[in-house]
């Protein structure tokens, strides 16, 4: 079995089997119909990358989007389906993801809570225009001045935040988007410390399984919590790898995605 760290630092000789954010490559599909590759962002005093596993199969999708000198939006979306029956509503929600995050976050003089909370509505109508199909989503803002991330949990995963030896958990602050016209989602914000992390899983991960038992988010929350020292894509990585372990085998049962974000 090929782990995580070691296959994909043969990627960056070979490009074989992983396909990453960080180097901008993605599966060959048609341009009218998937998401837009998106850049990495470099940040001041911070580093992010976002990570899958193999060829993406079913609903995992992220995006970077830099929204004004100091902050940068970023955002981890499962929506429920095979990819085939997903990606075309994945590139409008991008679509739509990038014309009101330029709308509301433009200028110096606006509300980072109600700029999120617009985002997430338009973002929830896009989704329900292609039907009405379940789709967590954890979108945020990173503020390199304040070192301050505001965000929407829309029924995902928690969001983790390591601050030391300790580990917070984002809960929730509203429902999945792609189930109900008029649902309400509240925004929240917390603080990153200088040399704390931020890490985002996907479902797959959380539900990686072996002898009956699931890697699940404490798995994840160990790992962050002994992988100090690591840069955002090492550490995405190594969450990738500590999954892959656990299960004995290479998943397939899922889409694996992780994102991180993390100060210097």
């Amino acid at each position: 079995m090929i782990s995580v760290l070691s296959a994909a630092r043969e990627h960056r000789v070979i490009g074989a089997r992983w396909w990453r954010s960080l180097l901008g490559i993605r599966a060959a599909k048609p341009a009218s119909i998937d998401p837009i590759p998106c850049l990495v962002p470099k940040l001041r005093d911070a580093e992010i990358a976002a990570v899958y596993y193999n060829l993406r199969r079913a609903g995992d999708f992220y995006e970077f989007m830099r929204v004004g000198k100091s902050r940068m939006l970023f955002a981890l979306l499962d929506m429920a389906g095979r990819r085939v029956d997903t990606r075309e509503i994945l590139r409008a929600a991008q679509k739509t993801c990038r014309e009101i995050a330029a709308h509301c976050f433009a200028g110096d003089d606006f509300n980072e809570i109600t700029a999120m909370t617009e985002l997430c509505y338009a973002m929830n109508r896009t989704i329900l225009d292609g039907g009405i199909r379940a789709c967590p989503g954890f979108l945020g803002c990173y503020n390199e001045d304040l070192g301050t991330i505001c965000y929407v949990n829309a029924g995902h995963t928690p969001a983790l935040v390591r601050d030391g030896g300790e580990i917070t958990r984002l809960e929730a602050t509203g429902l999945p988007l792609g189930l109900f016209s008029h649902v309400p989602q509240s925004a929240s914000t917390c603080a990153l410390p200088p040399g704390g992390a931020l890490l985002l899983v996907s479902r797959g991960i959380v539900e990686a399984e072996y002898n009956g038992e699931e890697f699940g988010l404490e798995g994840a929350a160990q790992n962050l919590l002994h992988a100090t020292g690591l840069g955002a894509d090492d550490l995405c990585l190594a969450i990738l790898s500590a999954a892959e372990n656990f299960m004995h085998v290479p998943p397939t049962h899922n889409d694996l995605t992780a994102l991180a974000l993390v100060r210097s």
